[in-house]
C-alpha cells in the first residue's frame, strides 16, 4: 500500500501522564508513565488496520491521542495531509466530523438522561446546524434501521436496551455524519460471543456501504483477524511487529507475537491439544520506569546480550512485515 495516500499518518507518537509512582504521599516527586511511547502507523482509505497487545499496552490511549481526546506529549498526527499536532480546537472539531469513535463500554458510553433519538442527533445538532427538525428525525430513523433498531426503540433510553443494542446505539452515533475513519476502541470486548460476530459483521457492511477506514483495536487476535487487513502489535506502549494479517497469522515474526498466536484457541480439538503455548515468564513491567533497551526484553524467551543495550527500530523483515527485534538487525 506504499503507493497509496495515507488518510491519516502517525509519526514517533507520546503520550505521557504525570504520576506519583509507587508512592500516595501528596509531597512525592512526579513522574513520567509512558503510556504510549513512539508509535508510528499508517491508515489508508478503505481499509481496517487492527491494533493488538495485552491490557495495559497503550491501546486505548493511543485512540484516544489520535483524535485529541487526550494531548499527546510529542510526535505528528497528519490527517489528509494536514498537520494536527497544535492544531487550534476549531480543527480538531472538523476533524471529527470525519473521524468517530465507538467506545469499549457500550452503557457507559451514552447519556442516560438522553433517548436514543437525542443520542444518535447529537452529532448532526452540532455539525449540521442548518438541518429542520424533520431533516433530523429522518436522518436518525435511516441510521437506526441500518444499524439493527426499529422506529419504535427511538425514545427509549439506554437502560432498556442489551450491550449489543447499546453499542449498535453507539455505532449510529458514530456514522450519523458519514465519517471517513471510525476508531473502535474494543468495541465487542464487553459482549457475548455470539452478539461480538453480529456486531463485527454489521461494521463490516457499513465499511463497504459507507466506503470507511476503521482503526479496529482489541486484546483477541482471532477477533482482529477477521476483520482486519494490516495487524499493529503493541507491547508497553511500543510497537512490537507490523503486517499484512496474512503474514503476521502465518509466519509472526517477533516473539512477543509468536507468544500471542500460541494462546489463539484452535476450533480442531486434537490440532488444540497438540498445539504447543509460549507461556511468557513474569508480570507486565511497569510503564513508569520500563526496562532499558527492548521492552519486551525481561520475558523473552530470545533475549540476548544487545537487548538491553539499544531500543530496536522496526526493521522490514520482509515485503510485508516489521518488527522491532535484533533477531532481524
Amino acid at each position: 500500500m506504499s503507493d497509496r495516500t495515507p488518510l491519516l499518518s502517525v509519526r514517533d507518537l507520546h503520550v505521557h501522564f504525570a504520576v506519583r509512582g509507587d508512592s500516595a504521599l501528596p509531597w512525592a516527586p512526579r513522574r513520567a508513565l509512558k503510556a504510549v511511547n513512539g508509535v508510528s502507523l499508517d491508515v489508508y482509505p478503505g481499509e481496517t488496520l487492527g491494533i493488538v497487545g495485552e491490557s495495559g499496552c497503550g491501546k486505548s490511549t493511543l485512540a484516544r491521542a489520535l483524535l485529541n481526546l487526550v494531548p499527546a506529549h510529542s510526535g505528528e498526527i497528519t490527517w489528509m495531509g494536514e498537520q494536527m499536532r497544535g492544531a487550534s480546537p476549531a480543527a480538531w472539531q472538523n476533524l471529527r466530523r470525519d473521524a468517530q469513535m465507538i467506545f469499549q463500554d457500550p452503557l457507559a458510553s451514552l447519556n442516560p438522561r438522553m433517548n436514543v433519538a437525542q443520542i444518535v442527533a447529537e452529532p448532526l445538532r452540532t455539525h449540521e446546524p442548518q438541518l429542520s427538525r424533520d431533516e433530523v428525525t429522518a436522518r436518525v430513523k435511516a441510521m437506526l434501521g441500518r444499524v439493527g433498531l426499529s422506529e419504535a426503540q427511538m425514545y427509549r433510553y439506554p437502560h432498556e436496551f442489551s450491550g449489543g443494542q447499546c453499542q449498535r446505539i453507539g455505532i449510529a452515533r458514530a456514522l450519523i455524519l458519514r465519517p471517513r475513519l471510525v476508531v473502535c476502541d474494543e468495541p465487542v470486548s464487553a459482549l457475548d460471543v455470539s452478539i461480538q460476530a453480529q456486531i463485527i459483521n454489521l461494521l463490516q457492511d457499513l465499511q463497504k456501504e459507507m466506503q470507511l477506514s476503521l482503526i479496529f483495536i482489541a486484546h483477541d487476535l482471532a477477533v482482529v483477524r477477521h476483520i482486519s487487513q494490516r495487524v499493529l502489535v503493541m507491547y508497553l506502549g511500543r510497537t512490537m511487529e507490523i503486517a499484512d494479517k496474512h503474514a503476521l497469522y502465518a509466519n509472526p515474526r517477533h516473539p512477543y507475537t509468536q507468544a500471542l498466536q500460541s494462546a489463539v484457541p484452535i476450533p480442531d480439538p486434537r490440532l488444540e491439544r497438540s498445539k504447543t503455548i509460549q507461556l511468557l515468564q513474569g508480570d507486565i513491567p511497569s510503564p513508569i520506569s520500563p526496562p532499558s533497551g527492548c521492552v519486551f526484553r525481561t520475558r523473552c524467551p530470545k533475549a540476548f546480550d544487545r537487548c538491553p543495550k539499544e531500543v530496536p527500530p522496526l526493521i522490514d523483515v520482509d515485503p510485508e512485515s516489521r518488527a522491532a527485534c535484533w533477531l532481524y538487525a
